[in-house]
């Protein structure tokens, strides 16, 4: 069926609304409707993400219960219908909507349901899965995307995003749901009358909470500098708001300032054009409202409350200095190794985790701490799963891990990124630091000094619809067929190709593996220790270069990214 065949079905079929029907037959473009019939919306190892609207290619009820009931077929054959799924959502449009048809979709199979009472952090939802000791969760947020997008998160029984084996069985098994009238159905009342609905809130938000205090290193460090120690936070019109405050409250940080016109849910977002921590445009009204109460550090997570954006003032040049992913990760990573260091704290199998993506400095930190260093593949899920097969084998004990990406893990009440255990380490290692006449600026300078001047940024092009994603795929086999020799001044002494599972090593002209399952990602290592990644966005229509130096300032740092970084945005023309 050609996508103009799929919309005359949807403008004409009885099982869509009415409301779905009229939206697209006011379509009058027909790049519109190709748009959104010209591919299904691909449920991936991410589970889906895409645009709210009516068709194929959409986020909507059809596409999210096609979804669902993929997931309970799945949980039926692997015969757990009986351990129920958790079910959490976000602020963005339609994730009460899509939350709720879920949950009934999965009533209506015979499968139990815990669906939070209001929006909770994707963190939480991780965490309820274990506690709630449930096959699987879903949370429905599109995390940092644009107002017209939503998405729907699938975890499984570890608390982790879902990875092999079981991602593969869920897409085949949602695959297989072509035909929207096999989708089941139940009423809120029949499913609530019969025990498969079940609401949940604040006993795993105090379990959460309770989780996450006792990760709490130096108390001591706090009640020192708790009337001190001035705090703003953004939750972006998102869900970290509530579980922030409590936290930094019961911890006894007294001067906590959460921006006003940014503290409400919102999923039109409407004082943020795109509601990334990433993007320094979100800060501004903090920053305003940091300037006007003289903060100490400024912080904003992302609408589902994974990841944390951090500034910090400089009190040498009174600015707000800010911090990469890797950088604000590094930080809590360095404070977090070396209390516990001092408290003799730290196994001799410890392990520290992060991404091929994400800045070099991690192995030099974990080599300082006698620390297994392990690198995944782009995404938490492969650091979650890690913390699994720690667990199964009991080979190393997790201590740390994070993206860079702004995304990091202190403990393992979760197995995804947690903004809000991010906040409570950051503000506690700003409580010590000033204990020590020390600014958050003045450690991170400290850390460089201590390591070496690590580097990095990320270049992102937008490339959307079909005529992008070809575009995408262009730019990567042209790397393939005629691989870069060099970088700047930087020559190319290592190529990995990722999807091909192949490491070549130019300086011997010796080849090996990966080890690292296959994915689309093109990783160049140069000489001193810099180094260039390419990769498609999985969440967005995006292709993503990642460049990191090292140099011995700050200032040649930054001279030796700008030299890499010009020869890298040729590449995506």
């Amino acid at each position: 069926m050609d996508y103009l065949e799929k919309y005359k079905d949807w403008c004409t079929n009885e099982i869509f609304d009415e409301q779905t029907r009229t939206e697209l037959k006011n379509i009058t473009d027909e790049n519109e409707i190709k748009e959104r019939f010209y591919k299904n919306l691909e449920f991936g190892t991410a589970g889906l993400r895409g645009i709210i609207g009516a068709g194929t290619n959409r986020m909507n009820k059809y596409t999210v219960t096609q979804a669902t009931q993929g997931l309970a077929n799945y949980i039926k054959k692997v015969g757990a219908e009986d351990r129920g799924v958790a079910i959490a959502f976000d602020s963005r449009n339609m994730s009460i909507e899509f939350s709720r048809w879920a949950a009934l979709c999965l009533n209506a199979n015979g499968i139990k349901t815990y669906r939070f009472d209001t929006l909770r952090p994707t963190p939480e939802l991780s965490f309820a899965v274990r506690h709630l000791n449930c096959i699987a969760g879903i949370v429905v947020t599109a995390s940092h995307n644009p107002p017209e997008y939503n998405g729907y998160k699938v975890y499984w029984e570890d608390g982790a995003q879902i990875v092999p084996p079981v991602d593969k069985g869920i897409m085949s098994e949602v695959q297989a749901v072509t035909d929207f009238s096999s989708i089941k159905e139940m009423s809120l009342e029949e499913a609530t009358a019969k025990g498969l609905y079940n609401v949940i809130g604040e006993e795993v938000d105090s379990a959460y909470i309770s989780e996450l205090k006792k990760l709490v290193l130096r108390q001591d460090a706090i009640d020192k500098v708790k009337k001190d120690l001035k705090i703003v936070y953004t939750p972006l019109h998102g869900t970290g708001n509530l579980p922030v405050q409590r936290i930094l409250k019961e911890l006894g940080f007294e001067n906590v300032y959460v921006v006003p016109e940014q503290e409400k849910p919102d999923g039109n977002f409407p004082t943020v054009s795109y509601p990334n921590p990433e993007d320094k445009k979100a800060f501004e009204l903090a920053l305003n409202l940091a300037k006007k109460v003289d903060a100490d550090i400024v912080l904003a997570t992302d609408p589902d409350a994974d990841r944390l954006g951090v500034y910090a003032k400089d009190t040498k040049t009174g600015e707000y200095m800010s911090y990469t992913g890797n950088m604000s990760a590094l930080l809590i990573a360095e404070y977090e190794l070396s209390q516990k260091k001092e408290m003799g704290k730290i196994p001799s199998n410890g392990a520290l985790i992060t991404t091929i993506v994400s800045s070099n400095l991690a192995g030099a930190i974990a080599k300082e701490y006698n620390l297994k260093f392990i690198e995944v593949l782009t995404g938490f899920k492969y650091i979650g799963e890690q913390i699994k097969i720690f667990e199964q084998t009991k080979s190393n004990e997790y201590l740390f891990g994070f993206e860079e990406s702004y995304g990091c893990l202190v403990g393992t009440h979760a197995r995804d990124k947690d903004a809000i255990i991010a906040v409570m380490a950051l503000c506690e290692a700003a409580a010590y630091y000033k204990t020590q006449n020390l600014t958050l600026w003045d450690q991170m300078i400290n850390i460089y000094e201590k390591y070496g001047y690590y580097k990095e940024t990320q270049i992102s092009i937008t490339m959307k619809g079909i005529d992008g994603a070809e575009r995408i795929k262009a730019i990567l086999e042209k790397l393939r067929n005629n691989p870069p020799k060099s970088f700047g001044s930087f020559k190319v002494i290592e190529s990995r190709d990722y999807n091909e599972g192949i490491i070549k090593n130019y300086e011997d002209g010796s080849e090996s593996n990966t080890t690292l399952p296959k994915s689309n990602v093109l990783y160049y290592k140069l000489n001193d220790d810099a180094w260039v990644c390419v990769r498609p966005s999985g969440t967005e229509p995006k292709i993503k270069f990642y460049v990191g130096v090292k140099g011995n300032s700050m200032e040649n740092a930054e001279k030796l990214l700008e030299e890499i970084e010009k020869d890298v945005r040729v590449l995506g023309e």
